[in-house]
């Protein structure tokens, strides 16, 4: 205890789930920070501990109740807040979680300062702040530095769209961005910290340009948004998180095939190689315009790196089904798969939805997308070795290894310099290793060519 009476003022964060929370949780930390509040390490004493939970992961009960025992074994009389996602969805449940003081919904979170000079470790039920979801209307801009080479920069936040087995609407309501002059300001005060990559993040970025509240306010596109960034200047590379198919259009793929700063690395949601299933989840695509995209990207930037998000398990996907999304998947030329195995979420349509899958049938055509996943991978791997590629080298010392990745998203490790930390050097990429990335080819030569 003498620790935190020492530094009254203590605060430590856990973040679970997306890019997006990454941002967010960066932002308040700030917050904080600016009002006088030391941050600390999760596993330390503190007097506040803030988890920034998902709603998007199987066990977010779980999960949150983990990382709610971290911080009492840390601190027993230590503040615990629950923000994020699931405190939006489940804040009764939430606060019911013994060791929580504080749930903040959707529209609260920001405030949270507001709240902590009153709060007082709570004997029961946690206090609830929480909101209906439609006064989550306004926009609140957010980026991450100081843990990462790269920072994560917020675009955009919510989402129109009413995928049949996706809670993310219930969670961050309706589609709103910001203004561009808002991200480009962001994005230079990320450059002065001397930060080299920026990944834009949202829930749905292409559909950047809905006002504050979720009209059409700004009157700009994704594209201009993405024009106007390429301006800014010492910011070395920008990548684009993930990207709805049908709002990723020729010109937008066009611009970032030409530009200084927008690395060629796509992540396109799939979810399903089945038109039948991809309207049971009321995309607002079929395989034909998914692979017409792919393609259009292969055909201006033949190296680029291409994601995929997919699920299984979803209801009435049958082996026939489940088959059409993997022989899809086999013959496109991606990079690499993010398989997510379908979970049930309340008020959601799909819960509701007859042809469950059972869960072990679920658990095996995911593990079937991995092996196809890492195929996937390697090939891609193999078409870059013998290239000479730029790699942003990150901070961690892992057993004397660090480790990079090219503009193509080739993972590349070398022997620990701390003088390539945070720097883009050229290399010459050499052998696929064991760990499943990609050596440094080693001369004097060419770690000369390396560092001029």
């Amino acid at each position: 205890m003498s620790d935190v009476i020492s530094q009254p003022k203590t605060v430590a964060f856990h973040t679970l789930g997306c890019k997006l929370n990454f941002a967010e949780t960066s932002t308040i930390a700030r917050q904080l920070t600016d009002a006088g509040y030391q941050k600390v390490n999760f596993d330390e004493p503190a007097k506040v501990y803030i988890i920034n939970t998902c709603s998007v992961t199987e066990n977010a009960d779980k999960e949150c109740k983990l990382h709610v025992k971290r911080a009492a074994k840390a601190n027993p009389e230590g503040l615990v807040a629950i923000i994020g996602c699931y405190a939006q969805l489940k804040p009764e449940e939430i606060s019911g979680i013994e060791g929580v003081d504080l749930v903040l919904g959707a529209k609260e979170k920001f405030n949270i300062l507001s709240y902590l000079d009153d709060l007082e470790k709570s004997e029961s039920y946690a206090q609830i702040h929480s909101c209906e979801i439609d006064e989550a209307d306004f926009f609140v801009g957010s980026y991450s530095i100081g843990d990462r080479t790269r920072a994560f920069l917020k675009v955009q936040d919510g989402c129109d769209y009413k995928c049949t087995y996706c809670t993310i609407p219930l969670a961050r309501g309706i589609s709103r961005s910001d203004t561009i002059d808002n991200v480009v300001a962001n994005a230079k005060e990320i450059a002065a910290r001397d930060i080299k990559e920026i990944v834009l993040t949202g829930v749905n970025i292409g559909d950047y340009g809905k006002g504050e509240f979720g009209n059409k306010k700004h009157e700009h596109t994704f594209l201009d948004l993405i024009s106007e960034l390429d301006k800014v200047e010492g910011i070395e590379r920008i990548r684009i998180s993930s990207i709805e198919p049908n709002l990723l259009k020729d010109e937008s793929i066009e611009l970032v095939s030409k530009s200084r700063s927008f690395v060629p690395h796509f992540h396109i949601p799939l979810q399903s190689g089945s038109d039948e299933l991809l309207k049971k989840m009321k995309r607002r695509y079929l395989t034909k315009l998914y692979y017409d995209r792919v393609n259009k990207i292969r055909e201006v930037m033949p190296d680029a790196a291409i994601g995929v998000d997919v699920i299984v398990g979803f209801p009435g996907e049958t082996e026939e089904l489940f088959m059409e999304t993997y022989n899809f998947l086999n013959d496109l030329p991606i990079s690499y798969l993010h398989v997510f195995t379908y979970s049930e979420r309340e008020n959601t349509e799909a819960a509701d939805m007859q042809g469950v899958v059972p869960v072990p049938e679920r658990k095996r055509r995911n593990k079937m997308l991995r092996i196809l996943s890492e195929k996937k991978k390697m090939e891609f791997y193999r078409t870059q070795l013998g290239k000479k590629l730029p790699v942003l080298w990150e901070h961690e010392n892992k057993n004397g290894m660090m480790y990079g990745f090219t503009e193509n998203y080739v993972r590349v490790s070398k022997p620990f310099d701390k003088r390539s930390v945070n720097q883009i050097e050229n290399i010459i990429l050499d052998k696929i290793l064991e760990e499943g990335c990609v050596s440094v080819k080693e001369t004097q030569f060419e770690d000369f060519l390396a560092r001029i």
